[in-house]
């Protein structure tokens, strides 16, 4: 790992990761595993509010004076530095036995994302960065090797990966999205988080999707940034802050925004 001004804050996002997968592992294909709806109508399982209770828990311990933002209790303090939090990113997943799923653990400082870790124990992954250290990918700190995205310059060459095409659709976007589609090399819809982090590791050269929350974010933005790419809202503007996300090697970026315009 190169220095980082935010080193120590990195261990202890490995710290809750530890915690946390030792409580998603235990309830992920488990026959007893409760499942409600929220009042949007997503689903979530006891274990992402278990999870989110064990970070806060240790988070207060650790880091008092810093402020938290969860998906499942929303928001505390009112620091400028940040914990942003989805205990479960994937949660149709994890509840149907499907092993996409992960931890997301993000520190902003102000409106930088400084911070990332992702966690996805089913797949046997974990992928992190600290402003300033590079991205890396392993099992632990001492078990790391780095990644960086990738170095494809032209449309007719690239990947991309998303979640789903209706959201396109309902957002005015639908026939943007599948001309840029038609275009590229190869498209997938591996989903969630690890859309993300196949950028950052150089295996994808885009990822997109029109509606994401801030916690769905946070953790994505630094590893992508430190592996050399940029992730972005569909304006262009910066970070995990406009409601939607795209991301890529940075060399397609631009073109990118451009083709996902809102349709005619």
């Amino acid at each position: 790992m190169l220095p980082s001004d935010y080193a120590d804050d990195l261990r202890l996002a490995h710290v809750l990761a530890d915690q946390v997968e030792r409580i998603t592992m235990a309830r992920f294909q488990a026959s007893d595993l409760v499942v409600e709806s929220k009042p949007d109508l997503t689903p979530v399982s006891d274990a992402d509010r278990s999870c989110e209770e064990a970070i806060r828990a240790q988070l207060s311990r650790a880091r008092g004076r810093d402020a938290i933002l969860g998906e499942e209790f929303g928001s505390t303090g009112t620091s400028q530095r940040r914990w942003i939090i989805d205990p479960i990113d994937g949660t149709k997943n994890y509840v149907r036995g499907v092993p996409v799923w992960a931890t997301l653990i993000g520190l902003v400082d102000g409106e930088d994302c400084v911070v990332g870790l992702v966690a996805a124990p089913a797949l046997g992954r974990r992928w992190w960065a600290a402003k300033g250290a590079g991205a890396w990918t392993g099992r632990s700190l001492s078990q790391a090797r780095q990644i960086r995205a990738s170095r494809v310059s032209r449309l007719q060459d690239a990947s991309l990966s998303y979640s789903s095409l209706e959201g396109w659709r309902e957002r005015g976007r639908g026939r943007a999205f599948l001309n840029l589609t038609s275009d590229l090399w190869r498209t997938r819809a591996y989903g969630d988080f690890w859309s993300y982090m196949l950028v950052a590791e150089g295996a994808v050269d885009i990822a997109a999707e029109p509606d994401l929350e801030v916690y769905d974010m946070a953790a994505l933005v630094a590893i992508v940034e430190e592996a050399g790419g940029r992730f972005t809202s569909l304006e262009g503007a910066p970070g995990p802050w406009g409601g939607n996300a795209v991301a890529s090697n940075g060399l397609l970026h631009d073109e990118v925004l451009a083709r996902l315009s809102p349709d005619a």
